[in-house]
């Protein structure tokens, strides 16, 4: 990669001070989404696509038919499934758009101003019951030209060889997950005891204060990799760049499989909270019940409380040269994932035809998540080393492609079983398929270290 300039000042932890400010808006963005992924399934399972209300929804007729022209006759929980599926799914696609315009048009700032305003208007939008299926889509479309280049200009903060890249993005995700974890309990709540279009509006608001921050970080925000291609795009890519943009297009396959494992959690996962869950706080002495929106916050809780310690445990691996490259830790963070799911199917055949206690869940989600730890963030830092500069906001959308292919379709398709299956069987399904993805990076991680180690400088 070429070398960008940088401002030498620093702030949060000896980082530069953009980060602070991509931390803020992308906290607020994530506030927002989380708001509404807590909501969405449960708004269409138990209010929006029941009769008196369904018939009120623009577009509804064509969007079930085409669902069912590739699944069958459709309920509302698979229907819901697939909706939830093809949302989430989408959002991560969209970003390899937003990338390309940035890229060769317009830059990474404008291309996440006009993100946060399609996002904005999109979460308003949701407050009436007609416009589901054009809110969605405007979420969908702002959320691709927002998320590339917010991350994108993360890693534009820092030159090639820089160490401090990938506890950057550990931090940056610390942000991404504080608003996440916060979301729940407003948006969550909101939705749930207020009535579902407070919870929506919440989250629209979400995107407003992401506006404002970003805005007042402008001056610090990293130079436009835009001027770079224009000074570099009569040099074509040499071989080893494509060879290492090849290496990261092979890691899409098995990214793709956990994160449709990963993104049950807002899909099959709530309504195994909501349906299957003893949620009293301390049977007999506290029988205050959790919220079931309220679930949703201990991934993030976990996240921004955990992080630190992994980061510190690292650089005593580091320095003690026992530390492992990005590809097992990413192999790591696939077991994890089996094992938080094996436990969840042996709580599940354990309980029987009775409730389980919201303590299960939380052990679960303490392993997911500390895998999601080893995979997430480590995954964008090597795209983000990796990638040459003039695409990088590009390959940053090829690293949400799994997002897209897992975490959309592909989860949607899974959850579509939920009914079908028994859940300890359908848990252990999902173990599988983790435990084939580390597989998968585990075996690729030496025929693809020489084009992953490589520096475009």
């Amino acid at each position: 990669m070429a070398k960008l300039d940088t401002a030498p000042e620093k702030t949060l932890f000896g980082h530069p001070r953009g980060l602070t400010f991509l931390f803020g808006t992308e906290m607020w963005e994530r506030f927002s989404y989380y708001g509404m992924r807590a909501l969405l399934v449960l708004y269409l399972t138990k209010y929006l696509l029941l009769p008196g209300h369904v018939e009120n929804v623009l577009f509804y007729t064509q969007v079930k038919s085409f669902f069912e022209m590739m699944a069958g006759p459709l309920g509302p929980q698979p229907l819901s499934s697939l909706i939830y599926g093809t949302y989430t799914g989408l959002i991560y696609a969209t970003p390899l758009l937003g990338g390309w315009i940035a890229d060769n048009f317009i830059g990474q700032r404008a291309a996440a101003m006009i993100g946060i305003a399609m996002m904005a208007f999109g979460h308003f939008m949701m407050a009436s019951e007609a416009l589901l299926f054009p809110a969605l889509t405007l979420l969908i479309f702002g959320g691709g030209f927002f998320k590339t280049n917010t991350t994108a200009q993360v890693g534009m903060l820092y030159r090639q060889g820089d160490s401090r890249r990938d506890r950057a993005y550990s931090i940056f995700y610390v942000g991404v997950n504080l608003g996440a974890f916060i979301a729940p309990f407003i948006a969550g709540t909101l939705g749930e005891t207020v009535g579902w279009h407070y919870g929506f509006g919440a989250a629209g608001f979400g995107m407003l204060i992401a506006f404002a921050v970003y805005i007042i970080g402008w001056k610090h925000l990293p130079k436009e990799a835009l001027r770079e291609r224009k000074a570099m795009e009569k040099v074509p890519l040499s071989r080893e760049e494509w060879k290492s943009i090849l290496a990261l297009l092979l890691l899409v396959i098995p990214l793709t499989l956990w994160w449709a494992c990963y993104e049950q959690q807002g899909n099959v996962m709530a309504l195994y909270a909501d349906a299957n869950t003893d949620r009293r706080f301390i049977p007999g002495l506290i029988d205050w019940q959790i919220p079931v929106t309220w679930f949703q916050s201990f991934n993030p809780f976990i996240i921004f409380a955990f992080t630190p310690f992994l980061v510190s445990f690292w650089a005593r691996q580091a320095a003690t040269l026992r530390e492992p490259n990005s590809m097992y830790k990413i192999a790591f963070g696939c077991v994890l994932l089996a094992a938080s799911f094996v436990l969840i199917a042996f709580a599940a055949w354990h309980g029987g035809a009775d409730k389980i206690s919201w303590l299960w869940l939380l052990a679960y989600f303490v392993l997911i998540t500390t895998g999601e730890i080893y995979l997430s963030p480590i995954s964008i830092s090597l795209y983000s080393k990796v990638a040459p500069v003039r695409i990088v906001s590009l390959m940053i959308g090829v690293n949400f492609l799994p997002n897209f292919l897992g975490g959309g379709f592909l989860q949607g398709w899974l959850g579509t079983l939920w009914e079908r299956m028994g859940h300890s069987t359908f848990f252990l399904m999902l173990a599988a398929i983790g435990l084939l993805a580390g597989a998968m990076i585990w075996i690729m991680e030496k025929p693809l270290r020489p084009f992953l180690e490589k520096r475009h400088d």
